[in-house]
């Protein structure tokens, strides 16, 4: 049954971003092993779409939040409001409330505010006026950004960048994939829903169950050791070596396998560590994480 499912999962969401199978399979891998996600690319690549198709398609509450430079954390959070009926504050929850969290153009937002998503995506909790709120189960933030280099942009902290578990980019679609856009296969009305809150908690947890070797964990650790001990950017931080782990478990899930294989890492490697990596641009992340793959083999 879980198979069937993630084949139908996979061709409804094939059916809104045309051409980009990869970029599929790596959103609902970082899905399915409960991480928050960061898609940064230009403009009217597809980022909201794909947000809005995963929610649809997995049966998320979903709600879009568009940062902007006067945004407060309020804004996000929710705000204690004195009723006098009650004669006592009242929380009003915010936007955040909800499964799916799109935080669309998050660097178009001050620091102040981007810090107000930390906890939430760390503990699945937020604190407001000293008093904790628990969020929604299952919870995510998915995240789009433009490219740094563009106007009116804060960039992330490499605190908050490592929250994610993976970062993507689109890009173009091809000829063909923007040939079947202009003609109007686009799917634009609303998507059935194809799993149910249990369903998706049933295939995380089966995807938590998928076997690793020794040699297959020896052979991420040696891939962190390695960007630690490089002269350029950052090295990958503990969290980011359970990431790979949990990313590269769903990765061999959704290829329909319950053990690890070296290529599951490395196809969820770049996704993983890149955004940590990088120290002046993304292209330096990307060459990082290619000179590593290169460098380290699998023992097999």
């Amino acid at each position: 049954m879980s198979r069937s499912q993630i084949t139908q999962v996979l061709q409804q969401l094939e059916q809104v971003l045309i051409g980009k199978p990869r970029v599929i399979r790596l959103a609902l891998a970082c899905i399915l092993a409960r991480g928050h996600l960061l898609i940064e690319d230009l403009p009217g690549m597809g980022k909201t779409s794909l947000s809005h198709a995963l929610a649809q398609t997995l049966g998320l509450s979903y709600q879009r939040v568009q940062f902007t430079s006067d945004m407060l954390p309020a804004d996000i959070l929710g705000v204690s409001i004195f009723d006098k009926q009650q004669s006592e504050f009242v929380f009003h929850p915010g936007p955040i409330f909800k499964q799916m969290v799109l935080a669309d153009e998050i660097n178009r937002a001050s620091p102040k505010t981007q810090s107000a998503l930390l906890e939430a995506m760390a503990e699945r909790q937020i604190t407001v006026d000293g008093v904790t709120h628990r969020l929604p189960h299952p919870f995510f933030v998915v995240a789009t950004q433009n490219p740094t280099d563009q106007s009116g942009t804060f960039p992330l902290p490499e605190s908050q960048l490592d929250r994610f578990m993976m970062r993507l980019s689109i890009g173009y679609p091809n000829q063909d994939a923007e040939l079947a856009m202009l003609k109007g296969q686009e799917r634009n009305q609303p998507l059935p829903q194809c799993l149910s809150a249990l369903e998706l908690d049933q295939l995380q947890q089966e995807c938590e169950q998928v076997a690793a070797s020794d040699a297959l964990l020896n052979y991420i650790l040696a891939l962190v050791e390695a960007s630690r001990n490089q002269n350029e950017g950052y090295g990958l931080s503990p969290r980011a070596t359970k990431a790979l782990l949990a990313a590269a478990k769903a990765w061999a899930y959704i290829q329909g396998r319950q053990y690890l294989v070296p290529e599951d890492v490395q196809a969820v490697f770049g996704a993983v560590a890149e955004h940590r990596l990088r120290h002046s641009s993304q292209l330096q992340g990307e060459q990082l994480s290619a000179k590593l793959l290169g460098t380290i083999n699998p023992i097999r």
